[in-house]
């Protein structure tokens, strides 16, 4: 990738073509992102292509791939390569990366050990992967395939979902205390760990892996054997332990190299010898300390430098950004700057929503407002804001940068100097810039220019703000697209969708995506999801549904910070029966799991694993309950106080009520997560108007309130209409939810979807009560249409053998045959069992 930036930067300065460049390379291919390795299992080899192919159409650039160079004479300014030829130079650049460490474990040589590193390697584990699954089901395709990855740091999370991705049963084994060690903090690395559960990755951290061995009778690897004297059988080996810089040609020119290996080189990437030159992970420049950098954005400031330099410039390399952002099946992991609080006399502000499976971390100078660097799991939005302000002072109180979206945090004004994209060396001046004096007026031509976000991309949501900021000053109207991969708003998407009644998310992004849309993004995938419920409801596990969903949606429960699950059973309007109540309570105890009432009038059942979520389903539902949707942005609860039925106040029956619109909306997706509220009269004791649609009775009938929200912007709800009977009541509420799915942006709340919309609760007034759109019978006939066509999630899920193979991650999950493990619930992890341990687990209903 370095080598390639490096040609390109040539070409692209050297309009006088004084320079002729040839390029070697020992793999099959030209230069391709290893960055994205992991879409390779998705779109193939094509899509990894870096660059424009017209590079190696230039007849000053020559590509000769297959073509290993073996020595340098720097004597003779000559390189000998393994067809024989020799090759003379006039400046020699060494760009020979770096390759994988393989640790001294026995057995790291059996067939079924592999290392993650090229394309060559992905598809050989891909290879061995199908095969054993074959070999596994008798010449019948399985997915029971076991991994395990050893090495828990980022390339290590990358391989394991790329083994998850070809349905294998993937486990992290990381030898330190938590995953990304290296790049986060242990409070970070714990939440990662959750979260990396949550997707169906077993970690095992604190592990040091002894010994590979293979099954009695083969020659392949069959189990990994453990320090502690555990062990855990396996089919496939990822080896992700890190990489070493590929110095041996320096090393026998007799170049300098470093103490951890590398080419020693200075400021301007030069070594000790004139006319030679080193860039990338095989490089130790002086700034970094004399030691490589493992990462691409410092070699591709490398590449630059020294492409600078050739023709006459007098360019300097400045030192690593060792920032880090990570996007694992939907997981969110960032790190920049001086991470560890390592600074003499630094401060930490800590925001943890163990719940949310987010850890958010900003260390500051001993003043409070320097800002020095971060942490951040399972929700990064801060980090590309966050990044570039590094030694400058925050506006405000740094802790409003850790707080969800719309926590009020103050805008930042980077100064012209920050740098956005690290990859690429672009800073803020420079955006602007594109857009002010270049007429980039959109992110493409904004990319196409600067080259900000065409590499790791983690820098887009910046780059798309100061884009957005610069053309509002100019006077020119902002773009709404979703992202990068639509061109449309959310709400004109959605009408799109609606409209084409296209019902797959592949239908959807080859008609409205844009060129480069590939599989969309962690923006445009969980939109889509939302949209494709309403408009062509189905389980969200079904075909491509399931590959869209959020991590709590994909498994119907709720994540918690232990790693394990909560289960939420609908009680409508808070109303159950006797029966059902005891149902919920016999299936905590036989489960063990902790009960809470919720502030919605529910029960919710925590500590439960992944694998006994549908066996708690199935007692769940045999009792008459359904899945209450407390994972998803959908319709939570509607809360009903006691009402007319019980109440000496209550005026009107709002229990009934509650229970039928609670009934009504079940299962709605929407923008953000729904709450309703009923009270039976004025004295509010179902807290309506703090509620996305309250209600409250009167004596001529029903008032409705809207867009009333909790959290840390509590907002009241505003009254829509007044004195409504009951039919008019659910027709004027079905109407505002859909149009509010229709039209809010993603994660949008209701009270902040009102305050953008222009005429405010004057303008949704007419449209719901007088149609002033003309779409309000669309509306009520969609919403019937969502009513009668409701399923219970947890059901259908319970009547389906593919949907139920989701809920088996565990070594010793139902279908497997080791009888040595057991699951032990008080240690919570997976290991042989002893005698004792076996006698218990028998005793309690474990199952084998």
């Amino acid at each position: 990738m370095v080598g390639h930036r490096l040609v390109e930067a040539v070409r692209a300065r050297d309009e006088q073509g004084a320079w002729r460049v040839t390029m070697f390379a020992d793999e099959p291919r030209r230069p391709y992102d290893r960055v994205a390795l992991t879409s390779y299992f998705a779109a193939g080899p094509e899509s990894l292509q870096l660059g424009d192919p017209a590079l190696w159409e230039d007849p000053l650039v020559r590509a000769r791939t297959r073509c290993a160079v073996t020595s340098i004479d720097l004597q003779e300014r000559t390189v000998l390569d393994d067809t024989g030829a020799m090759t003379s130079y006039d400046e020699l650049v060494l760009a020979t990366g770096s390759y994988a460490a393989v640790p001294p474990i026995p057995g790291a040589d059996l067939p079924g050990v592999f290392v993650y590193r090229t394309i060559d390697d992905v598809a050989a584990i891909r290879g061995w992967v199908e095969d054993a699954a074959q070999r596994r089901s008798g010449g019948r395709r399985a997915t029971q395939v076991r991994g395990a990855v050893i090495g828990g740091g980022l390339l290590g999370l990358e391989a394991a979902g790329a083994l998850q991705a070809l349905g294998v049963q993937a486990t992290v084994v990381q030898f330190g205390t938590h995953l990304m060690d290296a790049q986060i903090d242990l409070g970070g690395g714990m939440a990662l760990g959750r979260l990396v559960r949550s997707r169906g990755v077993a970690v095992r951290t604190s592990t040091a892996t002894a010994a590979m061995r293979p099954r009695r009778g083969e020659q392949r690897v069959g189990r990994l054997e453990f320090a502690d004297g555990t062990r855990l059988d396996v089919d496939v080996v990822v080896l992700a332990t890190g990489v070493r810089p590929r110095d041996e040609l320096a090393r026998a020119a007799g170049l300098a190299v470093g103490e951890r290996g590398g080419v020693l080189v200075d400021d301007a990437c030069r070594t000790g010898v004139p006319g030679v030159w080193a860039v990338g992970e095989v490089a130790a420049a002086a700034p970094d300390g004399g030691r490589p950098v493992g990462l691409v954005a410092p070699g591709y400031a490398m590449a630059e430098v020294v492409a600078d330099r050739l023709l006459g410039g007098a360019a300097t390399y400045p030192g690593a950004d060792t920032a880090t952002k990570l996007k694992l099946s939907g997981v969110d992991v960032a790190s920049f700057g001086d991470a560890f609080a390592r600074t003499p006399d630094a401060m930490e502000v800590v925001w943890a929503d163990p719940v949310a499976g987010v850890y958010k971390k900003v260390v500051l100078a001993d003043d409070a407002r320097t800002l020095l660097g971060g942490v951040f799991v399972g929700d990064a939005g801060a980090y590309s804001a966050l990044r570039p302000m590094v030694g400058a002072q925050l506006p405000g109180d740094p802790s409003a940068f850790l707080l969800p979206e719309g926590g009020g945090a103050p805008e930042l004004e980077l100064p012209d100097a920050a740098t956005v994209c690290s990859c690429n060396n672009v800073s803020a001046g420079t955006i602007r810039g594109a857009v002010t004096e270049h007429d980039c007026h959109d992110l493409g031509a904004v990319k196409a220019c600067t080259r900000a976000g065409t590499s790791c991309g983690s820098c887009l949501p910046l780059v798309k703000r100061l884009v957005g900021t610069e053309l509002s000053r100019l006077g020119i109207t902002v773009s709404t697209a979703l992202c990068e991969h639509f061109a449309l708003s959310r709400a004109q998407l959605y009408e799109a969708v609606r409209l084409s009644r296209l019902a797959t998310f592949s239908e959807i992004i080859e008609r409205f995506g844009t060129r480069a849309s590939g599989r969309g993004c962690d923006i445009c995938r969980p939109v889509l999801a939302s949209i494709l419920a309403t408009t062509s409801p189905r389980h969200v596990l079904d075909g491509d549904r399931a590959t869209l969903q959020d991590t709590n949606d994909h498994v119907m429960a709720n994540i918690q910070k232990d790693g394990s699950y909560s289960v939420v059973p609908r009680m409508p309007g808070g109303e159950v029966t006797p029966e059902q109540l005891i149902a919920v309570g016999e299936v905590a105890r036989d489960f063990g799991l902790y009960t809470k009432i919720t502030g919605g009038q529910r029960v919710d059942l925590f500590g439960a694993r992944l694998d006994q979520l549908p066996a708690i389903w199935e007692r769940l539902v045999a009792a008459g309950l359904e899945s209450g949707h407390a994972y998803g942005k959908a319709l939570r609860t509607v809360k009903s106080c006691v009402g007319s039925t019980w109440c000496r106040f209550g005026v009107q029956d709002s229990v009934g009520l509650a229970v039928e619109l609670e009934l009504r909306y079940r299962g709605l997706r929407s923008p953000h997560k729904l709450k309703l509220g009923v009270s039976g009269c004025a004295r509010e004791c179902a807290e309506a108007r703090g509620k996305d649609v309250g209600v409250i009775a009167t004596d001529k009938g029903w008032n409705v309130y809207v867009a009333g929200n909790g959290g840390f912007t509590p907002r009241h709800a505003q009254l829509l209409a007044e004195d409504l009977d009951r039919d008019r009541l659910i027709q004027v509420i079905d109407r505002f939810l859909l149009y509010y799915v229709r039209t809010a942006d993603k994660l949008q709340r209701t009270a902040a979807w009102l305050e953008e919309v222009e005429g405010g609760i004057d303008f949704v007034r007419d449209v719901v009560l007088e149609d002033s759109l003309g779409i309000c019978a669309e509306l009520d006939a969609e919403m019937d249409r969502h009513a009668a066509t409701y399923v219970d999630e947890w059901r259908a899920t319970l009547e389906d053998p593919e949907k139920l193979r989701n809920f088996l991650p565990f070594v010793n999950a139902p279908g497997t045959a080791d009888p040595s493990f057991a699951y032990i619930p008080v240690r919570g992890q997976v290991r042989p069992a002893t005698p004792e341990e076996r006698l218990v687990a028998g005793a309690t209903g474990v199952r084998p």
